[in-house]
């Protein structure tokens, strides 16, 4: 079991930056692929980015691309999501999640999940 506890969503101006963090407690957090996902009202969820369980590895969101990073501190049990030059359309619900499996972008491969955390970006 894996408990997951996302912080650092707020309000931001277009063309701010955001760094989100989740905090992963429970069964060992380097073994697990680390994934953060969004969800705007009446949209479906959708893949942002994920990081390999050594870290050296990432894949992102077309939609995110070149502009937010994905990073985890194994020694601290967390990742970290840096989301740079935000836009109105990035306005959602962040979530953190952990898989055991790579290079899988649907929310049905990934077992844990956060509370998530709100990101509301004015234009």
């Amino acid at each position: 079991q894996v408990q997951l506890v996302e912080s650092g969503g707020r309000l931001v101006q277009a063309g701010g930056s955001l760094r989100l963090s989740c905090a992963a407690s429970g069964r060992i957090f380097s073994s697990y692929v680390m994934g953060w996902f969004r969800q705007a009202p009446g949209k479906e969820r959708e893949f942002v980015a994920s990081i390999s369980q050594s870290g050296r590895t990432t894949l992102y969101g077309d939609s995110v691309k070149g502009r937010f990073t994905i990073s985890r501190d194994n020694t601290k049990n967390t990742v970290y999501l840096q989301m740079n030059s935000l836009r109105p359309e990035d306005t959602a619900v962040y979530y953190c999640a952990a898989s055991t499996y790579w290079g899988v972008t649907s929310s049905t491969s990934y077992n844990y999940w956060g509370q998530g955390t709100q990101v509301t970006v004015s234009s």
